[in-house]
Order: C-alpha cells, then structure tokens, then sequence
C-alpha cells in the first residue's frame, strides 16, 4: 500500500479519559502511521481536567493571576501527551511527546486567550524525521517573554489545524465523543442527520451560533490555508464529516444545512440612547476595549424624541461586567439605563442563499408562530437566519424548525440517501 502524505490527528479530552480511552486513541495513531508518511498527534487534558483546574485555582484565589492560572491549566495537556507517547510504544511504536513551546507554537501576550503568531516546527520535523509518532500538547504555546500561555477555550482545535497548515499535512482529523456534524443537536433533535460534507464558511457559522463541535477559530484557519477537517468518532471506525471547500450544488438556490441552538447567552439593551453620530461606536468599542464578545447587534429606529434602543447578545460568564461597563457609558452619553435579559436562546437556521430567499424566513418565523413563539431579536445573512426567543421554548422551536425544513435522517430501511434540502 502506497503511503499518504502526513496526517494530523486531533484526541478531546473525552478521547483521552482514563488509561483504556489513551491506549485505543494510541492503537488508531499507530495504525495511522503505518499508512501515511508520519502522524503529529494533538492531545487535550484528559476527560474534565481544565475545568477541574479552574476551580483548583479560584480555591486558593478569588481572582487568579492570568499567567500562573496558564502556567497551571498547561499541565493538563502535558499529562495527556506523556501518557500518549508511553501509549504509543506499547503498542509497539516509537512516540515523542512535545509542549506546545517545545513545539515552536509562538503566542501573543494575551494569557487564558492568547492567539498563535506563529509555528516554528524544526523539533516536529526531526522527530518525524527519525520515524516517531510526535504527540503535541493542545491548547498552548510560548510568549516572547518565554511564559506559557493558552489558547481559550477548544485551543486544541486551533493547534490540530495550525500545525496541519504549517506541516502542509493531507488532512486533519478531529476524534471527539460524537459521529460528525449533525443538522442539530441530536441529544435535543433525536431524528437529526449525520452531514457527510460541509463547506468551511457553513461551519464557521455553525460554531459561532453554538455548535460545541469545534473551535471558530480553527474552522476561520483552516478556511484561510485551506486544511480539510474530518470530524469522525473517537470510538467508532465509521467515516465522519468532512470540512472543506464548498462543492458544486444547485444553482440560484437556498438550501438549509443543519440548526444550532444556543442558551449560553444573555441579552443586554442599552435604553433610549440619544440617536446620535458617533455613539453607537462609543457602545460597541467600551466592550471591544474589554475584549467581551457581542453577537447579533441591533438598533431600532429612532423615536419621535430622537432616541433608540441597542440590543445584542453576550456570553453569559462575562453579561455582569458588560454590563457595568455599558451602565458607565450609558451616564456619559445621556441613555436612560441598561437591561439585562437572561432566560433567551439563539436559534440558527446555517445553509446557503438566504439572502435572495425570503422563503427560508418566512417558514422560519411562520414555524415559531404556529408554535405561540415569540420573536425578540432576528440577524440574518447570505448563510445564517438568527432568532433570538425564550429559553423554555427554545428546544421544541429547534424540533419543529428541524422537521419543517426536511432535515431528519430516512427511517430505517429506506435506502434513499437525503441531500440538503432545497428550500
């Protein structure tokens, strides 16, 4: 059998849970490696560990050092490569395990959310090189102050597909808990399809709308270099998802892809801000200083008393703090108050030609008024229609919308391959 070019695989901490869980993920790198040129192995910590360090740290301090809380959240990922590469070679093959910083991964300054610079891959090369299986610690890199930082959260994602980018690797695998990219949830949508192919920019929208497959950030890498991802089982030998370069499809139409739901953000409104050139950046910019995310901005109309509402949604760990910053600002530019709404969801209808189809909306809203939903904010574009409405309705509108646009799998017995369905 002719030998593939370098593959990059990717193990969730799920993947690397217990002792057993490492050594089946070993036996699939070695198995890996004796069809293709050479395997770099990207490894998370195992099973809940990070979120175990957290909360180690916030008991000896209620608000941790960014750069000590790096220095301890690292070490999950180190255990798991040790672990990996002892893996390895009982399974009868030589491994290597590497840090990110031994790796050559260079970071920004920014700890707990530091960005990749760049990838300097020459111990990578030497050890592939000699023939060795090299397992690299996910999630972190290097600063220029030689301190370790971290990635942000699902960081092992975005070093599975740098590292295929620099390697010019044939592919990247991602290994997790679930089969693939299903068109929703299907612990909420039980009938929901395994999609074969998707296209990088419909998945970018995927995981941004809450899609807990992979990191954003990855997917935008990978669209930039061009890396074809294939998200597969953990535990499973079936093929998964393949992430790549959009394919031909029908033309001049709207097809829907797969939903997302997600219930872990909250909307906040600054009230009657006078309509004003100018201050609607001054909103946008006081969170963009904090690096506090928004998603899904909207400003009504101005009243008859030259004021409006800015409405947008923010994760729910960081809404106090937004918040007090927006309360700050609201002072100073003449709003009247700033709310906060928990208990809402966002609801993503992901696929192509939106914007040219007012027919994707209008069943979309039609489903959710059948259903006594109601609507509180709406975003849409060429690939994305956004609802935001009630938590407590929030999985029954994400079951009817899935069966409204013909997404569920064929029963059992048909033979019929589903396609995308044109809406």
């Amino acid at each position: 059998m002719k030998a593939r070019g370098l593959v990059v695989m990717k193990f969730g901490g799920t993947s690397v849970a217990d002792p057993e869980k490492i050594l089946r993920a070993a036996e699939r790198a070695v198995q890996a490696r004796r069809r293709a040129r050479g395997v770099v192995v990207v490894v998370s910590a195992p099973g809940e560990m990070t979120d175990e360090l957290i909360g180690l740290a916030h008991r000896v301090s209620r608000d941790p050092d960014a750069r000590e809380l790096d220095a301890l959240l690292a070490t999950g990922e180190q255990m798991s490569i040790a672990l990996f590469a002892m893996a390895c070679r009982s399974h009868g093959a030589r491994a290597i395990s590497l840090t990110g910083p031994q790796a050559g991964i260079l970071a920004d300054e920014r700890h707990t959310r530091s960005r990749i610079l760049e990838i300097r891959p020459r111990k990578i090369l030497q050890e592939l090189a000699s023939g060795k299986i090299v397992a690299v610690a996910g999630f972190q890199g290097v600063n220029a102050a030689a301190d370790v930082t971290t990635l942000g959260r699902g960081g092992s994602d975005l070093t599975a597909v740098a590292l295929a980018a620099v390697l010019k690797a044939s592919h990247c695998e991602i290994f997790t808990d679930v089969k693939g990219v299903y068109t929703a949830d299907p612990r909420i949508v039980p009938d929901a399809r395994k999609i074969a192919r998707i296209s990088y920019e419909e998945m970018l929208e995927l995981a941004g709308a809450g899609s807990q497959v992979m990191q954003a950030r990855s997917i935008d890498l990978a669209h930039r270099y061009g890396v074809r991802i294939h998200v597969r089982s953990s535990f499973k030998p079936a093929p998964g998802t393949w992430i790549e370069k959009a394919g031909e499809g029908p033309m001049e139409e709207a097809t829907v892809t797969s939903l997302a739901l997600d219930k872990g953000e909250v909307r906040l409104t600054v009230v009657e801000v006078p309509d004003k050139p100018g201050v609607a950046a001054r909103v946008i910019a006081e969170l963009a200083e904090r690096d506090i995310s928004v998603d899904m901005i909207v400003q009504s109309a101005p009243t008859h008393a030259g004021v409006n509402d800015i409405s947008l949604m923010t994760p729910r760990p960081g809404a106090e703090a937004a918040k007090a910053a927006l309360e700050t600002l609201s002072r100073s530019i003449g709003a009247k108050r700033v709310d906060l709404t928990e208990g809402v969801a966002t609801i993503t209808v992901v696929g192509t030609g939106f914007r040219r189809h007012a027919a994707i909306a209008a069943k979309m809203f039609g489903i959710l008024a059948e259903a006594g939903i109601n609507i509180h904010m709406i975003a849409t574009s060429d690939l994305k229609l956004c609802c935001v409405v009630d938590s407590r309705h929030s999985e029954s509108a994400l079951r009817a919308l899935h069966k409204a646009f013909g997404l569920a799998r064929a029963p059992r017995g048909n033979p019929s391959k589903r396609r995308r369905r044109p809406c």
